[in-house]
């Protein structure tokens, strides 16, 4: 009963090819010898890995254990040994989670070096129902209730090796079982009986006391988290698809996210977006949790003065421009997708003419007449980076230069009134890094155009205009360059 169900969990939900090696990882205790007493069974290419967390005495006589098992049997072997709780101090990491991630990393590291189709592990139904109480009491979204997935690709190990968990319809009980009728004797983890670890408090005191209270209480835990885990599959679906719409561009330690298409998404969307962003960022990081997510969604609708704050796990979340960056604090935002030039450059603008500005930008000028179409679509002019000026009502040749200290501005619509530019950069959500080095069109001492923003007071576009100047910003896109150009 017990090999039935395992070898129907790998065909169906493990999608693992019988002709293809797996690589699994083996503990020694019950579980885990299972696992791997089942996969011999059934015929599958086997390696058998076993990493030593040095946290017990006689964990060296295990490994020696595990190895002449997997030799009887003709198997593969790896193992290693790490002073795991040396390194939790080091990484200051909780032992638990020093445990995982350097058991993980060895797994995957043999899988690759075997050619492995997926690496496999021993976690049970009991395991799952453990997870999703973990999850529920911390707070967690549909996801976290699903507890564990049979199969998982990308996981946060590995992009391309599958992590897989065929026992996870199997229960504790049937797996002792499965050894006792082979004769097989696993290794007792003490640890496991260990109340200072919160897991151990949920799997001793937790759950036998919600069987007390409600016989049957674990499997409908498990049955929940199975219809879940469906569910999950279509969130998954409409997720993608809304990424794929929100996400703007990324950076080494950066992502951007379309701050606009964000906020207009449903509520659940944005939280799982949100969370599939920090995910990226922190592939290692489990416990994003309900505070933070909402602490993000928070300053997406409404951005603090200094657009900016902390977020979690050293990252932050910056407003910049129309994209909301979740990013490491250390990281510079990219720049390449805003217009720029030398800070100590003044350059005279031909006209007509182009005039190359820095990092493959450049500044276009062209004459035109006007014409009854013409300024209609002029009023239409919805391209922060295109500007049309009354050519007649220029009276000094046409420059371009970055801010200077205190200067002020008069934009169109605000009836001669100015505004100290730094202040018109914050309106238009020019991004704070990029202001120092932004291309502004001066006539004489006046701004007659601020690209991304609006055009000067004195030189806007009126009825009887009769000769046109318009005035773009381009800036060529590298082929490898994520998001649009300017225009």
């Amino acid at each position: 009963m017990v090999l039935r169900k395992i070898e129907t969990a790998l065909e169906k939900f493990c999608y693992l090819d019988r002709r293809r090696p797996v690589l699994a990882g083996i503990s020694g205790g019950p579980d885990s010898l299972c696992l791997l007493e089942a996969l011999y069974q059934l015929d599958y290419p086997l390696i058998v890995a076993h990493l030593d967390h040095q946290l017990r005495p006689g964990s060296r006589d295990e490994a020696v254990k595990i190895r002449l098992l997997a030799g009887s049997r003709g198997l593969k072997f790896e193992q290693s040994s790490t002073d795991i709780r040396q390194f939790s101090i080091d990484h200051r990491q909780s032992i638990e989670e020093a445990a995982r991630n350097v058991r993980y990393r060895f797994l995957f590291e043999q899988a690759h070096k075997h050619g492995a189709q997926a690496v496999a592990t021993g976690h049970t139904a009991d395991d799952l129902v453990e997870t999703v109480l973990m999850h529920l009491l911390r707070g967690s979204g549909m996801a976290g209730l699903n507890g564990m997935e049979y199969h998982s690709l990308p996981n946060p190990w590995d992009g391309e090796i599958a992590l897989v968990r065929p026992l996870l319809g199997v229960w504790r009980s049937e797996i002792l079982g499965f050894l006792s009728e082979r004769g097989l004797e696993p290794v007792i983890d003490e640890s496991n009986q260990d109340l200072r670890y919160y897991r151990n408090r949920l799997r001793h005191e937790l759950i036998p006391h919600l069987e007390s209270l409600n016989p049957g209480a674990a499997r409908r835990i498990w049955q929940t988290s199975s219809i879940l885990g469906q569910e999950e599959l279509i969130l998954q679906s409409v997720t993608e698809q809304a990424w794929s719409e929100v996400f703007a561009q990324s950076n080494r330690g950066a992502i951007g996210l379309d701050r606009e298409k964000l906020i207009a998404l449903p509520l659940a969307i944005r939280r799982r977006l949100i969370r599939k962003a920090i995910s990226m960022l922190r592939s290692g990081l489990r416990d994003i949790n309900f505070d933070t997510i909402e602490r993000a969604l928070d300053f997406a609708e409404s951005p603090t003065k200094t657009l900016q704050a902390d977020l979690a796990s050293g990252l932050r979340i910056e407003f910049d421009g129309k994209l909301i960056w979740l990013a490491d604090w250390q990281e510079e935002l990219p720049l390449e997708h805003w217009p720029g030039m030398d800070e100590k450059t003044v350059l005279t603008i031909p006209i007509p003419g182009t005039v190359y500005l820095a990092e493959n930008c450049t500044l276009s000028a062209g004459v035109f007449t006007a014409t009854d179409d013409l300024l209609e679509s002029i009023q239409q002019n919805q391209d922060r980076w295109l500007a049309w000026l009354d050519l007649d009502r220029l009276d000094h040749p046409l420059q371009v230069r970055t801010r200077l200290p205190g200067e002020r501005f008069h934009p169109f619509g605000m009836q001669g009134h100015s505004i100290k530019l730094s202040d018109y950069m914050i309106n238009q959500h020019i991004p704070r890094r990029a202001r120092s080095r932004w291309p502004l069109i001066i006539n004489g001492e006046r701004v007659a155009w601020v690209p991304g923003g609006t055009i000067g007071e004195a030189f806007h576009v009126q009825a009887e205009t009769s000769r046109l100047l318009r005035l773009a910003i381009m800036k060529k896109r590298r082929t490898d360059e994520p998001g649009p150009a300017l225009s």
